[in-house]
């Protein structure tokens, strides 16, 4: 399966468990869709977590920038002092499952499972290119993932956070963010 039907499918099965998929070209373009979002939901607070730094140093400023024009405050790690006000979680995914609609993080880092876990609204950033067709494709990426940096936290992600277990109602949003986001990062076609 070619990449363009890897994305298509991903995306299709993502919008079908209540995630909204759009792309953004530049990390610009990510700040500016957090922070509408999160003023557009009445949110106050965005915590980032994840991303490289190079990453990081072209997003950062621009994301507080905006954020700040909104009266959005961007949380510095550690996250643990917020614990009870994050509204937004923003991250990377460092893969995802066409099959299943599925975000694969790696999330060794406590600041990264508590913006996944605690945000009201969680936004992560996908490469279309690191989609694979199915977890068995992705399989040798996880063992090796595994096998280098040890027993390592894998988070696999489809949807929002949605549980039946209290009298066999759907409820979304108890164990973890009520609404997903995902932008998939395009790169800018040259002009």
């Amino acid at each position: 399966m070619e990449n363009g039907k890897n994305k298509e499918l991903f995306k299709e099965k993502a919008e079908a468990i209540q995630t909204l998929v759009s792309s953004a070209a530049t990390p610009e373009v990510i700040a500016a869709y957090t922070v509408d979002l999160t003023a557009d939901q009445g949110g106050k607070t965005i915590a980032l977590a994840g991303f490289d730094e190079e990453t990081l140093a072209a997003l950062l400023p621009d994301l507080k920038e905006k954020a700040k024009a909104k009266g959005i405050e961007v949380l510095e790690p550690p996250f643990r002092p917020h614990l009870e006000n994050i509204h937004t979680g923003l991250t990377p995914a460092l893969w995802g499952i066409a099959q299943t609609g599925t975000l694969v993080l790696r999330s060794a880092d406590e600041n990264l499972r508590i913006a996944t876990m605690l945000a009201e609204t969680h936004v992560c950033v996908l490469d279309p290119a690191t989609i694979y067709p199915s977890t068995d494709e992705l399989a040798p990426l996880l063992d090796a993932a595994i096998k280098e940096n040890g027993a390592a936290y894998m988070a696999f992600i489809t949807g929002p956070s949605r549980t039946a277990d209290i009298e066999r109602v759907l409820s979304i949003g108890v164990h973890g963010p009520e609404f997903l986001h995902i932008l998939f990062k395009e790169e800018k076609a040259d002009d």
